[in-house]
């Protein structure tokens, strides 16, 4: 493998230009990119709409941040021989909506890479499309197991996927919590069901009894087709089986109906999900909000530290997104900079900028170890990032606190 060791203690400057919604003074005072130099598309695809927008907006800002400083030649990168151009695709993490946006990028002969897409669901619907032109894909965020194992070369991901992460959130639950009476749902969507099944087939091994349910994703929040009506009855069956720990595989939004439904159901046991729940939105979903303390959701993803490098990600995050950073937002940001990355060792070999074409992104990305800001991001020969942790976070007093590895 090339190794591209990149410093992320080097400074990154907030404020740079925002390369979409421009308002008129902002327009104003902006650079026009060097007409000298070719421009490629990034494109970020994921929920930016809908009941779970909160995740893909934490990723697509993210996306653009690292756009915005590449461009301004405030990366790690220094000045490049190219000029980038940000593109967001919506497809609300839904798997009817993503091949169509994954057409779209791929008849865009701009398009050089994507960051994307974000759920699992939404990824195994449209990889077939981007493995057929070879547009490589670098997600943040999906995890299901099987998304590995389909043959697409151009797919990769910069997270460990459920088969880490269902595990390891058993093993913490039965060895550390000391919690053995146990019930799994999930969402019935892939990743839910994927991580699902992963947790209860280790929980089943490390001794516990398992009971096993699923409660369909609503309309309301998800790709879904139940009814938010469906929870009170939904939580009378979970709250009758007297668990010790009721473990969810899906997304924050249906969680936190569920959340609130148990709550008023007189459920006294613990709550677990994955990091498709690790939001600080399941707070504000649950009704009562103060049902949410005490829930647990665990995630491939490290909180940032207090180091510079961090510091200044957040900051510069936060003035394009004028929010705080979230989940997956530093993952999304090492995955558009791995891209651009290979970009920047294509350019600078034999051929210039004419090497930077979709075919070689694939093949180089096979090749590249690249320090990021999360984890030093190099992939294994299915796309999978080589090696990862699982953190467990636990709602505390309505904010998301980092307990730990699991």
């Amino acid at each position: 493998m090339r190794k591209l060791l990149m410093k992320v203690g080097v400074p990154l400057v907030a404020g740079a230009v925002v390369l979409s919604g421009f308002s008129g003074a902002a327009f104003a005072t902006a650079k026009h990119p060097d007409a000298t130099k070719p421009t490629f598309d990034l494109a970020y695809e994921g929920p930016l709409s809908g009941g779970n927008a909160q995740l893909g907006l934490n990723m697509a800002y993210a996306v653009q941040y690292a756009i915005n400083q590449a461009n301004a030649g405030k990366s790690q990168f220094g000045k490049l021989p190219f000029t980038l151009k940000y593109v967001a695709k919506d497809d609300q993490g839904s798997p009817t909506i993503s091949p169509t946006d994954a057409q779209e990028l791929v008849a865009n002969g701009a398009v050089i890479g994507v960051v994307g897409p974000a759920f699992s669901g939404a990824t195994k619907a449209a990889e077939p499309t981007y493995s057929a032109h070879n547009l490589a894909t670098v997600s943040p965020s999906a995890t299901n197991t099987l998304l590995a194992s389909a043959g697409w070369h151009n797919f990769f991901r910069d997270v460990a996927d459920d088969s880490v992460q269902g595990p390891a959130d058993a093993n913490y639950v039965v060895q550390v919590l000391k919690l053995t009476n146990l019930y799994v749902s999930n969402d019935a969507s892939t990743y839910g069901e994927g991580l699902a099944a992963a947790f209860a087939a280790q929980a089943t091994k490390d001794g516990a009894k398992v009971t096993t349910g699923t409660f369909p994703g609503t309309s309301q929040c998800s790709d879904g087709t139940a009814s938010p009506t469906q929870y009170p009855d939904d939580a009378a069956t979970v709250a009758s089986a007297k668990p010790q720990l009721l473990f969810y595989g899906g997304y924050y939004c249906d969680l936190g109906l569920l959340v609130g439904a148990l709550s008023h159901a007189g459920y006294t046991g613990k709550v677990m999900s994955g990091d498709g729940s690790d939001s600080t939105a399941l707070v504000s979903g649950t009704n009562p909000a103060t049902a949410a303390n005490g829930v647990y959701a665990t995630c491939p993803c490290a909180v940032l530290g207090n180091s510079k490098a961090d510091n200044a990600f957040a900051s510069g995050f936060k003035a394009v997104a004028k929010f705080p950073v979230g989940i997956y937002s530093g993952e999304a940001f090492d995955a558009a900079n791995v891209i651009i990355a290979e970009m920047q060792v294509l350019a600078k070999g034999k051929g210039g900028t004419a090497k930077i074409t979709r075919v070689n992104v694939v093949n180089g990305l096979h090749r590249i170890v690249y320090r990021g800001l999360t984890k030093t991001v190099s992939f294994l020969g299915n796309g999978n990032i080589a090696g990862a942790d699982i953190y467990v976070n636990q709602v505390v007093n309505g904010k998301l606190v980092q307990l730990g590895l699991a």
